[in-house]
Formats: structure tokens, C-alpha cells, sequence
């Protein structure tokens, strides 16, 4: 089965009149449709433009990207094939109520339907943000901003999430609880994701498979399925598995080049 999304030796610098900053060096790698895979790294490696690229905000200046078998060039044309962008913040419009939010991308590309406008309410009462639609987003909870944020990006119905770091500004225990709940988000809606973060314990309770970078310019330097044989909702059980603990260590040594315990 072809990839929905696949990089081959994509590489990226940054210039200025300094000089060049290398980002990205030969990055390949392929993501299978429905899946859930999450990239961690040392900060700074360019995870983030590694998503920048992919969504077709940056061109690669070395190799190629292909969605659905079409480059970037062709797919960000192509206004059928749509990826969502989830960024740290949610970026909700303070003067706008939660519903005028959630259908910002409906509106921007004209295409506020009937259809799509139930399909938004739908997934405002799905995701427990009904009683909200009429509140300002200072009105709400972080936890609840993200859904709305998340609900935002759902909206346009994308094939493709692009999720960066979205669950970074959260406290600990509402990062837990709100990312196994957008996870499963996903999942159930049978949703492509690739998940950028900082935090290899979410990216091995949330991810199908992790992906470590090395420092810049990034490389792949380990790609690793995570199985468990429970459920993924709750994301303390998880955690209390002998396989997450495995999958931590394993993980960690890779990314920290064998030179620290965690």
C-alpha cells in the first residue's frame, strides 16, 4: 500500500547574511495512512520545520516530498487534498465566540456550508464544547481551548494532521488527560497524525511509532513501533506497563546517545 505522505532525503538550511544554519540533513521517511506516529528530538533539531515543510510553508532545498503520490508543489495546489495544522497555541480569536472560532477555516475557504457547519456542531457536542459555542475563549478552560483549537483544524475534514507540540502550554495533569482525549480524537475519526513534542513519554503513550532525530542538521536516527495490549484512554495505565517502560529506555538511549539514565 503507497504512503499517504513520504520524504525522501529531505534536507534544509536556514540563511542569513551570517551564513547558512543547517536544519535538516537527508531526512526519509514514510507514514501510512490512519496512523499516528510522533517525531521527538533535542530541542532545536527542526522538528518544526520539518512540519513547516511538510504543510508546504518551506520548500525543501534538497529531495522530495510526496502526499498522495503528488509533490508539495502539487498538492498544496490541489485544494481537495487538505492538511491540518494544530500549532503550541491554539490562536483562538478572543473577540469571536467558541462556534465563530471553530469555523474560521470554513469561512477563509468558502466552503461554509449546511453540511459542514453540522458537522462542526457535531463535533462541538461529540467533544463536550456545545454548551460553549457561545463563550469567548477566555470563558474556557486550556484543556477545553485545545479542543475547540483541535475542532478548528477538524472542520476543513483534513487528511492529514500536523501537530505541533499543541499540548506544551498545558499543566501536567491537564496535558494528560487532554492528549489521550484528542488522541483518540483522531484515532476514532480515522485521521492520518503526525505529532511533534519535546516529551518522549507522551510520544510513546499517544504515538503507533516514534521517530528520534539527532541534534541539527536532524537525520533520522530511530524509528520504533509502540504496541500495547491496552487500551490507550487512560494514559496513567499506560504508563504502568512493563512495555512503556521498555519502549522509554530503549528510546531514551537513543536520544541521549547512551550518555545519561532518565
Amino acid at each position: 500500500m503507497q504512503p499517504i505522505l513520504s520524504l525522501q532525503d529531505v534536507s534544509y538550511s536556514y540563511h542569513n547574511l551570517k551564513g547558512e544554519t543547517p536544519a535538516l540533513s537527508h531526512i526519509s521517511l514514510q507514514v501510512s495512512e490512519g496512523s499516528f506516529v510522533a517525531i521527538v528530538g533535542p530541542s532545536g533539531c527542526g522538528k518544526s520545520t520539518l512540519l513547516s515543510i511538510i504543510s508546504g510553508l518551506l520548500a525543501p532545498e534538497e529531495g522530495e516530498i510526496l502526499y498522495r503520490g503528488l509533490s508539495s508543489r502539487e498538492y498544496c495546489a490541489d485544494t481537495a487534498l487538505k492538511i491540518g495544522y494544530m500549532l503550541q497555541r491554539d490562536h483562538l480569536f478572543e473577540w469571536r465566540t467558541i462556534y465563530q472560532n471553530v469555523i474560521l477555516g470554513l469561512e477563509l475557504n468558502h466552503i461554509l456550508t449546511e453540511e459542514n457547519t453540522d458537522y462542526v456542531l457535531k463535533l462541538l457536542r461529540d467533544y463536550g464544547l456545545y454548551g460553549f459555542k457561545d463563550k469567548k475563549p477566555s470563558e474556557l478552560s486550556g484543556g477545553m481551548r485545545q479542543r475547540a483549537a483541535l475542532i478548528r483544524t477538524m472542520a476543513v475534514h483534513p487528511d492529514l494532521l500536523l501537530l505541533d507540540e499543541p499540548f506544551s502550554a498545558l499543566d501536567f495533569q491537564t496535558r494528560l488527560a487532554v492528549s489521550a482525549d484528542i488522541a483518540s480524537i483522531i484515532r476514532e475519526t480515522g485521521k492520518t497524525a503526525l505529532l511533534i513534542t519535546h516529551d518522549l513519554s507522551e510520544a510513546i503513550t499517544l504515538a503507533d511509532r516514534v521517530i528520534v532525530l539527532s541534534r541539527r542538521p536532524a537525520c533520522v536516527k530511530c524509528e520504533m513501533p509502540i504496541l500495547y495490549e491496552i487500551s490507550r484512554k487512560d494514559p496513567l495505565a499506560v504508563r504502568s506497563t512493563a512495555a512503556y517502560q521498555d519502549y522509554f529506555n530503549q528510546l531514551w538511549e537513543v536520544l541521549t546517545d547512551g550518555k545519561t539514565t532518565p
